[in-house]
């Protein structure tokens, strides 16, 4: 029987916030650093995105559809697409328009409102699909979480949306003696049908390809095809997830890593069994061999494999709980601009720049980090946050005061009524 290869890449890029001090609440109410997020998403639009997508258009024409690949893209970077590099849209369309290409839904917002708000979390999953559909003309069969969050309850939630499967972590931790390279469902609803990301190859890729120090290197797309080969003599599925800007920009082009992508397909198609399908495709080709059980949410990042890259201190946890503390009050404003504010302090990103992890993975959190000191992120979100539940508070405010009567008495005087219905 043949064998599946899953090539899936996250496409994202957060709302970058300006400085923003405590002498600006309630005077400044525009929180976005549109220069660095501009100036950012060009070089990366340059260096990662137009060259990977021509390089994949054609692989695909020139594997005559043997090649297939899969994207997630959040809804806040198609924004920035469509605000600052229109021409990256238009290069994702000609992928589309293959059909060797699957588009996957997720929270529009890059979020983590899987883990507390369960009507946020749809009202973005189905936003999000919306937004897809309308962009490539398809809707979105097959689900991946911010961060390839999971755990059984929200597997459940995402199957009650009508998704047909999931993407997630392939976590030791919960594997214990299983292989992630084979199809698993949701342990409440086996209908939904999970692939595990193999980390160990992945981050072969997305880590550890232009590491000199790394017994491997140089990692050879031969060598690669070579090692799906042996490792996966008896498995079924190989998944390789990383983020798209794994080419390009965390590997400069200077590493060799375009060269080894334009290679890989044929290395993989030449000497082994493995055949390239997206996760709709090997769904339909492969059937499941159990039910996982994820009781606690599980993610790729960190050596943890959980949550703790967000909500692992209490500079996080207290910033994510007052953000959604005051979800109701934003839902009852019924004001866009709000709703699209709320959304953006939502994503993920903000919260990862305030981990304060030094040991196995500072190094990768310092990264991708804007700010200096965790400290530093955490203040200058909750200043943006104070700023913002002033503004969700102030439509509530005004409204109770023209609930206000005035009322004449017999005597000609006025006379304020305090009670607000």
């Amino acid at each position: 029987m043949e064998k599946s290869i899953c090539l899936y890449f996250q496409v994202h890029q957060p709302d970058r916030l300006r400085l923003y001090r405590f002498f600006d609440i309630g005077r400044e109410e525009y929180y976005y650093d549109d220069f660095a997020n501009k100036t950012i998403l060009r070089r990366v639009a340059d260096r990662c995105y137009l060259p990977a997508n021509k390089l994949m258009l054609e692989l695909i024409k020139k594997y005559n559809g043997s090649f297939k690949i899969t994207y997630s893209i959040s809804g806040t970077a198609i924004e920035q697409f469509q605000k600052y590099t229109p021409e990256v849209i238009e290069s994702f369309k000609e992928l589309a328009a293959t059909g060797c290409v699957e588009f996957l839904a997720e929270t529009y917002s890059h979020s983590l409102a899987s883990l507390i708000s369960e009507g946020e979390f749809k009202e973005q999953v189905e936003l999000h699909s919306k937004t897809i559909e309308a962009l490539f003309g398809v809707k979105p069969k097959v689900f991946r979480n911010t961060e390839l969050i999971y755990s059984d309850t929200i597997g459940e939630a995402v199957s009650n949306m009508g998704y047909s499967a999931m993407l997630t972590e392939g976590a030791k931790h919960i594997l214990g003696w299983k292989s992630p390279n084979y199809i698993y469902t949701n342990a409440i609803n086996p209908r939904l049908k999970l692939l595990l990301k193999n980390f160990v190859l992945s981050d072969h890729i997305a880590f550890r390809f232009s590491n000199r120090s790394w017994e491997h290197w140089p990692l050879t797309s031969d060598k690669f095809a070579t090692w799906i080969s042996e490792a996966l003599s008896n498995d079924e599925v190989v998944n390789l997830f990383m983020d798209y800007e794994t080419f390009g920009e965390h590997q400069d082009a200077s590493t060799g890593i375009f060269e080894f992508l334009r290679h890989l397909p044929e290395n993989i198609l030449s000497s082994t069994n493995f055949v390239f399908d997206t996760p709709s495709g090997i769904c339909k080709r492969h059937q499941p061999v159990a039910p996982l059980h994820v009781p606690f949410p599980i993610s790729w990042a960190d050596e943890e494999r959980d949550t703790s890259a967000w909500l692992g201190n209490e500079l996080q946890n207290e910033a994510f709980s007052k953000l959604y503390s005051i979800e109701e009050a934003v839902k009852k404003c019924d004001n866009k601009e709000i709703t699209n504010n709320f959304r953006k302090l939502q994503q993920s990103d903000h919260f990862y720049y305030m981990c304060t992890k030094f040991f196995s993975d500072g190094a990768v959190h310092k990264y991708f980090n804007p700010y200096d000191t965790p400290y530093e992120a955490f203040i200058n979100y909750m200043n943006v946050l104070s700023d913002f539940m002033l503004r969700v508070e102030k439509p509530k405010k005004e409204k109770a005061v023209a609930k206000k009567t005035v009322i004449k008495n017999k005597s000609g005087k006025t006379k304020t009524s305090k009670k607000i219905k």
